[in-house]
């Protein structure tokens, strides 16, 4: 079973906050995403290359209200914007989602304008391990939101997901990536992106 890196969520109060804030921290802007009515979410949108992106995701204050626990945990998100989760793309969802420590979701299909895919999400939007565990998810089709991003020149440079039983996540992720570290540490994710102003680190 293989996976690979596809994106990182920043959760954020609002968009237009979060938006601001990413964009100042990495001194580029971000594009229109959309809406995710399923779970009544939308988001903004930076290409990292061919096949990755970052999204800035807030609930929808236009939406419906879904009814279940939104995914990230956005239905209690408080404080500044943060990166809260990263998600791994598969061609073998059932078979990844059965791999993964329980709590790692149901797969759902879900929709967004011209994109299709299927994600594992968790009954009370919690992942494992605090959300240290990847979001796992299988595109659909052809159509992949890095492919329609203009490309700004940023790229994910390392990935750093800490944990305090990162021993035992460590073994559990379906990835072999060089940017990639689960490390021992209270619960954070941390990425360096490459700017064309240099590298700078979101948390």
């Amino acid at each position: 079973m293989k996976a690979a890196f596809d994106h990182l969520a920043v959760s954020a109060a609002s968009l237009d906050h979060g938006a601001r804030v990413v964009e100042a921290a990495l001194g580029v802007g971000l594009e229109p995403g959309g809406k995710h009515p399923f779970m009544g979410t939308h988001n903004r949108l930076l290409s990292l290359g061919p096949g990755e992106y970052l999204e800035v995701i807030a609930i929808d204050p236009d939406a419906t209200a879904p009814d279940r626990p939104r995914w990230f945990r956005l239905d209690t998100f408080t404080g500044p914007p943060r990166v809260t989760n990263w998600i791994l793309r598969t061609d073998e969802l059932d078979a990844a989602l059965a791999a993964a420590p329980p709590g790692a979701g149901q797969p759902v299909a879900l929709e967004r304008g011209p994109y299709r895919w299927r994600m594992g999400v968790p009954e009370d939007g919690r992942l494992p391990f605090d959300d240290a565990f990847p979001a796992l998810i299988q595109w659909q089709g052809e159509c992949h939101p890095a492919a329609a991003l203009p490309d700004r020149g940023c790229r994910l440079r390392r990935l750093e997901i800490a944990h305090p039983k990162a021993d035992r996540l460590r073994p559990l992720v379906p990835l072999s990536d060089p940017r990639i570290s689960i490390v021992v540490g209270p619960k954070a994710i941390r990425a360096e992106i490459t700017t064309p102003h240099g590298d700078w680190w979101i948390e």
